[in-house]
C-alpha cells in the first residue's frame, strides 16, 4: 500500500476539473486529477460528430487560445484542445484511477483509490469533487428497459438504417439523433412527454426538426410515456386519458438524461437537495460545509445540467483557488 501526499487532490479529469488544476498550477499549488477513465471522459461518450452549443473562446481553459476551423467545435477538436490544456499546464493526471473513498481526518483528507486492481493510499489537503452530472442515465424503470435493443447511449445513425426507431426524450440528445436517424434513412418515432420540446435545444436545431415533425418525416407522441418494451412493438401511454397502444420497434433510445454521483460528497456529510440534487455549497467560492472540500463543474447543478456546463463551470476553479489563497495564504 502505498501513501503519498498531494496538495490539491481533484476527482475527475474533464474540463472543469482541469480548469483547476490550470488554476492551482497559476497560482503556484500543486494538484493532482483522479479519474475512473480517460481524460474527459464524457466527451468520449458524445456522437463523434456532434458541434458544441458553446462557441471555442467560451471552452477556454485558463487563458489557453482554441483555435479551431469553426464558431462551434466538433468534439474531436474539443479533446484534441484539452489533452493541449493537460500539456500546456504540465497537469498530473493520473486517468484510470477510481477514487474509492475519501476520508476527513486532522489536517486534510485520506483518499483511497485503485488502479488495475492495485490500490493506492494519498493524503490531501484539499479535495474538489468534479465529477460531472453523467454518472449514470436516468432510466425509464419499466418493463422490458433490459432488452438488448434498448440503449441509453447514441453514437451514430448508420447502425439503424432501414429501421424502426423509437426515440424517447425531448432534448438535445434526443433531437439530434431523430435527426441523423431520419437522414440514413430510419423510420423515427419521437415519445416525449411534454407538449413541446425542450427549451434548451440547440436554436440551429429548432426548424429542421420542426420541418421534419411537420412533414411526418419524424413522428412524434407528445405527452406520451413509453409503458413497456417488448421484443418487436413498445406500448407507449397517453398522459391525457391514460390509453395505451403498441407501436412496431426494433430498436429503442432512451436518452432522457443523466444524473450525478453523490456517493463521495454523501460520505463526507455533504448534504444534497433531496428536489434539486445540489450539494451544500457556498456558490461564490464552492467550497461545502467540510472545510477543505470544494464542488466544481456540472456535480454543482445537481439534476440540471443545463445551469451549469463548460462554459461556466469551467469558471469554478479560479474561485476555488482564490478561496485557498485568502484563506491559507502561499505557504
Amino acid at each position: 500500500m502505498n501513501d503519498q501526499a498531494v496538495e490539491i487532490a481533484v476527482v475527475g479529469a474533464g474540463p472543469c476539473g482541469l480548469a483547476v488544476g490550470a488554476a492551482a498550477r497559476e497560482s503556484g499549488r500543486a494538484a493532482v486529477l483522479f479519474d475512473r477513465g480517460p481524460l474527459c471522459a464524457a466527451l468520449i461518450g458524445y456522437p463523434p460528430y456532434m458541434s458544441f452549443f458553446s462557441t471555442a473562446e467560451k471552452l477556454e481553459v485558463g487563458g489557453l487560445p482554441f483555435t479551431c476551423s469553426r464558431p462551434n467545435p466538433t468534439r474531436q477538436e474539443a479533446l484534441a484542445y484539452f489533452r493541449g490544456v493537460a500539456r500546456y499546464f504540465h497537469l498530473d493526471v493520473r486517468q484510470y484511477h477510481s477514487v474509492e473513498s475519501v476520508h476527513a481526518e486532522e489536517g486534510g483528507f485520506r483518499l483511497t483509490t485503485t488502479r488495475a486492481d492495485r490500490k493506492l493510499e494519498w493524503r490531501a489537503r484539499v479535495v474538489v469533487i468534479a465529477t460531472g452530472g453523467f454518472h449514470e442515465p436516468n432510466f425509464l424503470c419499466i418493463p422490458g428497459e433490459e432488452l438488448p435493443k434498448v440503449s441509453h447511449y447514441y453514437r451514430e445513425a448508420h447502425p439503424y438504417w432501414n429501421q424502426d426507431v423509437v426515440v424517447v426524450g425531448g432534448g438535445n440528445s434526443a433531437v439530434e439523433a431523430s435527426l441523423e436517424l431520419f437522414r440514413v434513412g430510419a423510420r423515427v418515432t419521437l415519445v416525449h412527454f411534454g407538449s413541446e420540446l425542450d427549451p434548451g435545444v440547440k436554436p440551429w436545431l429548432l426548424p429542421d426538426i420542426r420541418n421534419r415533425i411537420s412533414a411526418g418525416e419524424v413522428e412524434v407522441l407528445w405527452r406520451h410515456r413509453i409503458e413497456e418494451i417488448r421484443p418487436d412493438v413498445v406500448v407507449v401511454r397517453s398522459e391525457e386519458g391514460g390509453a395505451t397502444r403498441p407501436i412496431p420497434n426494433d430498436w429503442v433510445l432512451a436518452l432522457t438524461g443523466w444524473k450525478p454521483d453523490h456517493g463521495l460528497l454523501r460520505s463526507l456529510g455533504v448534504s444534497i437537495d433531496v428536489q434539486t440534487g445540489v450539494p451544500s455549497h457556498d456558490p461564490e467560492t464552492m467550497e461545502t460545509p467540510v472545510p477543505g472540500l470544494f464542488v466544481a463543474g456540472v456535480l454543482a447543478a445537481g439534476y440540471d445540467a443545463n445551469r451549469i456546463f463548460i462554459e461556466n463551470g469551467r469558471m469554478h476553479g479560479r474561485r476555488i483557488v482564490d478561496r485557498l489563497l485568502t484563506t491559507r495564504g502561499k505557504t
